[in-house]
């Protein structure tokens, strides 16, 4: 693990992901002519545009997605994006424009999506957790030229600046039917906009475009997700790990299944009934799925990938998931800026729980050390830098992640075990150092995550007059009787002394994001206040 050179030539590297893209069914080589139009389209139109305009001249009639209301075609997509945009060009939206969407998961965003792409517009994904002034603050930091959004978000448009376009509910537009004229190809692939979980503080523009279909290798050379199957996302589409995975799956010409906000037992039931190969969720959804009542008595048979990702996976939660589901949770790890890192299959899980894998075809990850010297010895601790062929280029802001050795950081501190497995320690910027000990809070989450009487764990350092931090833990317990001297006495026994939280907190539920990751700002001031 010295070399920061890809083991592979780059004529090798194409053949492979030739090799692999075939195997999915993403290109069919006995097909030339639609692989010459697949490469086309994407270069124009990007991935999410390009695989619905194939597939509704490959397999117009098949279904593309569903959602609360109903089903849509392929065909059925690609004619109404082009209804949406004919009415934006008659509103003087073009390719010089920024279109914000502030959509919930349904058609309308879908639609949207396609839409801009269509148009060469560039497209900024806001999450729909915003209150108005930080919807306004990122609008204008995007330079956002009109926005496409859900009625429900009327007093968010109100605060708006004047100069600002109200393009209205794309799903007005969708209920009209379709258009048969198409659009002119732009002159030029229009950006998409990944915001940032902005945990830290404000959300920052991630730019991203792709001009390769071969960067869908990448995940495909360890998520076994093929043509035709039905994939039930139930991460929301604004945040990268869903996005990603619908991007594949209309390649792939499969059925896509938008849950919307999450209920675990509405998902139980759609993977039932919609027979689903494929899973998308974030962690805090999985365990809200296996603690659900009806997860015994939903057939669930049909699922072939459970594909996590957006927060740490806990061994116990991992391990519960494969102990039900069985050997198919995939545990994806990789960041806005750099895209993919490493993805854990489930063989790689059994042999390492907690484990993010290893870097998938034509991804290269190393570690590098505070002196920045790359890590090669297994177990020994370094910064998780990350050589990706679709990681971002700088921030619309300004400004991007750290580089070395060619290498874009993520952000994050891990190791190697002996197997070449790697596993994320935590933020380097969420390190807590207490008593002149360094202390990740991942390490003590994990381990409360396996107490058969917690349910959910978070651990924050909090400013102290005598060690600098001291640790506390924030718990949801599954056992009322549970008290703060057993959680202490169980750290205690299972890690080394200096990890044991001084604090223990016991809470309803946890603070988190709207894409689930631990508000790390909201812990903060959880503990500091002691409630």
């Amino acid at each position: 693990m010295t070399s920061t050179r890809s083991p592979f030539t780059a004529t090798a590297l194409r053949a492979r992901q030739i090799a692999v893209m075939q195997r999915s069914g993403i290109i069919d080589l006995r097909r030339p002519l639609r692989v010459r139009q697949k490469s086309r389209a994407v270069r124009t139109l990007g991935p999410i545009a390009s695989g619905i305009t194939t597939g509704a001249k490959w397999y117009g009639d098949r279904v593309a997605l569903i959602d609360g209301n109903g089903s849509m075609t392929y065909r059925d997509l690609d004619l109404a994006s082009n209804t949406v945009a004919h009415r934006w060009l008659m509103q003087g939206v073009g390719e010089e424009s920024t279109i914000a969407v502030l959509c919930r998961d349904h058609r309308g965003l879908v639609i949207t999506m396609i839409a801009a792409a269509k148009l060469g517009t560039r497209l900024v994904l806001m999450n729909t957790g915003f209150s108005a002034p930080q919807f306004a603050d990122v609008a204008l930091r995007e330079r956002v030229t009109a926005v496409a959004y859900d009625t429900e978000f009327d007093p968010i448009m109100a605060e708006l600046p004047q100069h600002i376009e109200q393009l209205g509910d794309p799903s007005h537009t969708v209920s009209a039917g379709g258009a048969d004229t198409a659009i002119p190809l732009p002159s030029r692939q229009g950006q998409f906009v990944l915001l940032t979980g902005g945990t830290t503080g404000t959300p920052k523009g991630a730019p991203r475009s792709v001009d390769s279909a071969f960067a869908s290798a990448q995940f495909l050379d360890r998520v076994p997700l093929e043509a035709g199957q039905t994939v039930l996302l139930c991460a929301p589409l604004f945040h990268g790990t869903a996005l990603s995975q619908f991007i594949l799956a209309v390649n792939l010409g499969c059925t896509v299944a938008i849950h919307g906000r999450f209920d675990a037992d509405r998902a139980l039931a759609q993977i039932e009934s919609l027979r689903c190969d494929a899973v998308v969720l974030v962690p805090t959804m999985l365990h809200r799925l296996l603690n659900s009542p009806d997860i015994d008595v939903r057939d669930t048979a049909s699922v072939r990938i459970i594909f996590t990702a957006g927060a740490a996976l806990a061994p116990s939660l991992g391990n519960r998931a494969i102990e039900r589901f069985g050997p198919v949770v995939y545990n994806y790890y990789g960041c806005t800026e750099t895209g993919t890192a490493t993805i854990a299959t489930p063989a790689d899980w059994l042999a390492g729980p907690g484990t993010v894998g290893r870097p998938p075809l034509g991804v290269l990850v190393k570690l590098v050390d505070v002196e920045g010297n790359i890590v090669s010895e297994s177990e020994r601790q370094g910064t998780i830098h990350v050589g990706n062929s679709i990681s971002f280029h700088g921030y619309s802001s300004g400004g991007g992640k750290a580089i070395s050795h060619g290498l874009m950081s993520t952000g994050d501190v891990g190791h190697w075990d002996s197997d070449g497995l790697l596993f994320v320690d935590g933020r380097d910027d969420d390190m807590i150092v207490s008593g002149g000990e360094n202390v990740f809070p991942g390490e003590i989450e994990a381990t409360l995550y396996a107490h058969p009487d917690v349910d959910e764990a978070a651990v924050a350092g909090v400013s102290d007059d005598e060690f600098g931090q001291r640790l506390s833990a924030v718990i949801v317990r599954r056992n009322p009787t549970l008290t703060e001297d057993a959680v202490r006495q169980y750290i205690r026994t299972e890690l080394a002394r200096f990890k044991v939280p001084r604090d223990v907190l016991f809470v309803n539920e946890l603070p988190r994001t709207t894409t689930g990751k631990i508000d790390r700002k909201a812990m903060t001031s959880l503990t500091s206040n002691g409630r």
